[in-house]
């Protein structure tokens, strides 16, 4: 059974970005997702395009093909007091380099890292943590089957149903946000592990 559209398809991968290692998924817990629907970057899912079971990958994805190059613009600062909840500065929130899950203005969740912590600003950088990076995956075809028609309709892990609105209420440019107690997954990106790993989501 080969991977093709509308199949799950599990890969075991290693995601080398200058010279170390920033993901991987085990042989014994791989990476599953629906082929062909959108949950991988387009060119992961080229290169695992027709292989079976047992079959092994090692493709180079430059940063126009993986998450695009580093945008500055992406990066600004947040009044402080938008990180409140019931009138509180979240200051467990308050970490460099922690990822914040945000509403854009479209009501999309978008992840955003801390840069940097001022007195009374917060310096978000909602750039992609790969941006700009070229990624080197090795890997292989670990399993492949039809997926269900629940899965096709609500994803293996419900990324395709409506979400709740959580995480930090940010609308770019207007410097309104406002922060949501509660957690937020990765919301239309794959899920593995319980986490959204840098090396497959968009």
């Amino acid at each position: 059974m080969k991977a093709q559209q509308d199949y799950v398809v599990g890969v075991s991968y290693e995601l080398e970005v200058e010279g170390k290692i920033a993901d991987k998924a085990r042989p014994e817990a791989p990476l599953e997702y629906i082929h062909g629907t959108g949950m991988l970057l387009p060119k992961f899912e080229a290169a695992v395009e027709g292989k079976e079971p047992g079959e092994s990958f090692d493709f180079v994805l430059s940063p126009e093909d993986g998450y695009g190059e580093y945008n500055p613009k992406y990066k600004f600062d947040i009044p402080k007091s938008s990180f409140a909840v019931d009138g509180q500065i979240r200051e467990d929130l308050l970490e460099v380099g922690r990822l914040i899950p945000m509403l854009n203005s479209a009501g999309q969740v978008v992840q955003g890292t801390i840069a940097a912590i001022g007195e009374d600003s917060v310096t978000m950088d909602f750039n992609h943590p790969m941006a700009g990076k070229t990624l080197h995956f090795t890997g292989k075809v670990e399993t492949v089957r039809a997926a269900t028609e629940k899965e096709l309709t609500e994803g293996l892990h419900g990324e395709f149903l409506p979400q709740e609105e959580c995480g930090c209420g940010c609308h770019h440019g207007d410097g309104e946000c406002s922060c949501h107690d509660g957690d937020c997954g990765c919301h239309g990106e794959h899920h593995h592990d319980g986490e959204c790993g840098c090396g497959h989501c968009h």
